[in-house]
């Protein structure tokens, strides 16, 4: 462990953790840390060694300039802290990093060991996969927890997955073991436009945390960005047959999935989310960081013949295999799609 400050004292500290690679389809869980980070001024206190677990050759360090001198970046997992004002101010220990290549058991006992440190009461892993989810839906976020007790009491689904995992799936069941409350939420993110950004995932994501941890969490451009990746993806697949027929398929299914749900109580519990939220998302602000808009973001992509990117052209639902790299089932909850999510994205991020 490389300390950089001082260890704060925290008011009712909540770990939140998320990281690149496997676990984050559209770079969605890794964007919502990022964004509590930057929305509440994190300050930067610890980072595990690099050394201990990353492979250079995979996970590349970076080389820039500071007045001059150059300077070296380690892929490496930080932790900062924010407070949380309000009635009732609480810390938020955000730990934000990539999936590690080794030492896995060694990673989560090193963060363990800073969550007992910090007094920390709940770790909550954010994740994002790909799944059969229409774009133009609300994004399916599922949460899910090992704990029975903490299932019921939160209003979670408890894991029954067996099979492969990530990191995310690691740490949780290694906060179980340690005694330490653990709840992963994951979010689907359309596999037929699975590049990053996904700002719309990341706005799905937040918006669950907030209900989890009843907080308030300034939302910025966020919800901008969102409806701009939306009308983005819609033009693109306007563009081809195939896909904007296979996202009608999808709307279908979803649709008819969901119905039972669309009830008085559901509504309502929408609209009183809608109510909380409303003074803290003030409207405005550019679709990306860089000024331009989501669908001009979509279609410029170097790396393809003449600028153009498109969505890939998904396998038709009816076929062997039908979702793609849609995840293993079950593992972190349902997210009410046919593949049953597990929150591990078989695919390369």
């Amino acid at each position: 462990m490389i300390e950089l400050e001082g260890v704060p004292e925290l008011i009712d500290p909540v770990m939140v953790a998320a990281f690149e690679g496997w676990n984050d389809a559209g770079d969605a869980a890794s964007t919502a840390v990022a964004h509590l980070e930057r929305e509440w001024k994190g300050e930067v206190f610890a980072a595990l060694d690099a050394e201990d677990y990353y492979d250079f050759q995979v996970n590349r360090p970076t080389v820039w300039m500071d007045a001059g001198v150059r300077k070296i970046t380690w892929p490496t997992t930080r932790l900062s802290v924010v407070r949380v004002g309000g009635d009732k101010p609480r810390d938020l220990v955000l730990v934000r990093g990539i999936e590690p290549s080794m030492r896995w058991r060694s990673f989560c006992n090193e963060l363990l060991g800073f969550a007992h440190e910090l007094g920390v009461e709940l770790v909550v892993v954010l994740g994002a996969l790909l799944g059969d989810t229409p774009h133009t839906r609300p994004v399916p976020v599922s949460g899910v927890t090992s704990d029975s007790d903490l299932a019921q009491r939160m209003d979670l689904e408890e894991t029954k997955y067996e099979g492969p995992t990530g990191i995310v799936g690691v740490l949780q069941e290694a906060c179980t073991h340690a005694g330490v409350p653990a709840v992963s939420l994951w979010a689907a993110v359309p596999h037929y436009v699975s590049q990053p950004p996904n700002p719309k995932a990341t706005l799905a994501l937040l918006n669950r945390l907030e209900d989890l941890l009843d907080l308030r969490i300034p939302l910025g451009e966020l919800p901008e960005d969102a409806r701009a990746w939306q009308v983005g993806v819609d033009q693109l697949a306007a563009e081809d047959s195939e896909v904007a027929e296979y996202v009608q398929t999808l709307e279908e299914a979803r649709d008819t999935a969901e119905l039972p749900e669309a009830s008085g109580e559901a509504i309502a519990r929408e609209f009183e989310r809608y109510l909380r939220r409303r003074d803290v998302n003030p409207p405005g602000g550019h679709a990306t960081a860089d000024g331009s808009d989501a669908a001009s973001y979509l279609r410029d992509n170097p790396g393809s013949p003449g600028g153009k990117a498109r969505p890939p052209r998904p396998p038709k639902p009816d076929t062997p295999g039908g979702a793609g790299n849609a995840g293993n089932p079950g593992e972190d909850g349902d997210t009410g799609e046919d593949s049953g999510p597990d929150g591990e994205d078989t695919s390369e991020d």
